[in-house]
């Protein structure tokens, strides 16, 4: 018999993951040419050429039993870590060392390495509806309480009033993801300067460390010049988890890193902390071909101008049949609102044209569904047809 919280999860498994098998249903039955699944945000821009020069040369060039070993750190190769350091430190003017950087497997063992280092039983993790739904398995996992702020559906920049009502003696950490998954937003420099003096009052009011934990695996994928504000320049206790997998499109290599700067309180036992806990969570280390990889790859970027022409043409196309959603900044994400309050029942009905999407109440907003425009531009173009015959049901 499994554990009693693992029989939650399992009931409550990823919608966005059963979308993504049931599309792979589907494709058998009607051909994958006749399914518009729009329920996965797994890349598929190729990764930069340089990738695949990167991998041979390591593979070809470095001794094989070295290259596959485990680590000296738990926190990663020494010289991957300086010249992530470095080239943060140059794009963003910050002041990280090799020390300040773990290397992660993810954004999402990231998170978990972090949620781990931090939480006791009981402590609270404040998020801003619509979030990523597996925040919640994270949180839980480490025995903390989730606390939801409700989303502001006028522009989906978090409610900074509720937010400052919500944090107790309780509220160990926040976190934030910008541009955001579901929504494509990018919180405002205005917003993050608000919600950091919050913070810091909070911290001073009930004497303890509210952490700020940034997860970042779409900050590449910014359009029309927004600019993302790096967190740790705003708020001292502020933690980034970066992701490659949007970045250069390898979802399935899990690697990422945390970024821990000197500022953090206490800094030094919380680095060794997470290094510890990417250790007995079973990650070890960060997979080691990716790492060096990863080093040789910091200035290449995958070619968003791609992901771009999905989101125009998908908005535009929307729009025109009378969908509700506003412009996504970034990710690869439109959240839409539903035409009927029953976003659930609706995505049902985009089955019988052949659409999967994704509830919004598996984001912690009802009534939306995600559309995920990380697919080939063709399905888009086919899809808007479908879309206009669904939205005409709605529209007697």
């Amino acid at each position: 018999m499994i554990s009693k919280k693992m029989e939650g999860m399992v009931a409550n498994s990823s919608a966005i993951r059963a979308m993504f098998e049931e599309g792979t249903r589907m494709a058998k039955l009607y051909g994958a040419e006749n399914v518009y699944d729009f329920s996965l945000g797994n890349p598929n821009v190729a990764a930069p050429e340089a990738v695949k020069t990167a991998i041979l040369e390591l593979v070809n060039e470095e001794d094989s039993l070295a290259l596959h070993g485990y680590t000296n750190s738990n926190a990663g190769y020494e010289d991957v870590r300086q010249n992530v350091a470095d080239s943060l430190n140059a794009r963003f003017d910050t002041a990280f060392s090799a020390k300040n950087i773990t290397m992660t497997v993810g954004a999402a063992g990231g998170l978990n390495v972090i949620l781990k280092t931090l939480l006791n039983p009981g402590e609270e993790v404040i998020v801003f509806a619509p979030y990523f739904g597996e925040y919640r398995s994270y949180v839980d996992n480490y025995d903390g309480v989730l606390v939801e702020i409700s989303p502001n559906t006028v522009d989906f920049q978090p409610k900074l009033d509720e937010f400052e009502q919500k944090i107790t003696a309780k509220t160990k950490a926040v976190i934030v993801n910008t541009p955001n998954n579901p929504t494509g937003v990018v919180y405002s420099e205005e917003t993050i300067k608000k919600m950091a003096s919050i913070m810091e009052e909070k911290q001073k009011e009930f004497g303890t460390d509210i952490f700020l934990i940034s997860d970042e695996p779409y900050r590449e994928l910014a359009y029309d010049g927004i600019e993302v504000p790096y967190l740790t320049k705003y708020y001292a206790n502020t933690i980034v988890g970066y992701s490659y997998s949007k970045s250069l499109s390898l979802p399935g290599e899990r690697i990422g890193y945390l970024v821990i700067p000197d500022e953090v309180s206490d800094s030094e036992m919380v680095i060794s902390a997470a290094n510890v806990a990417n250790r007995i969570l079973g990650f070890v280390n960060a997979p080691t071909l990716q790492q060096k990889v990863i080093a040789k790859c910091l200035n290449e970027k995958t070619d968003i101008s791609y992901y771009d022409r999905n989101r125009e043409m998908l908005f535009n196309g929307l729009t025109e049949c009378g969908f509700e959603c506003i412009k996504p900044q970034g990710a690869f994400y439109l959240f839409v609102k539903s035409p009927i309050e029953d976003e659930k029942a609706f995505c049902a009905a985009a089955k019988k044209y052949h659409i999967l999407i994704v509830p919004g109440s598996s984001f912690g907003c009802p009534g939306y569904v995600r559309i995920a425009y990380c697919v080939a531009y063709e399905t888009i173009v086919n899809s808007l047809p479908k879309f206009r015959e669904l939205m005409a049901e709605y529209q007697k």
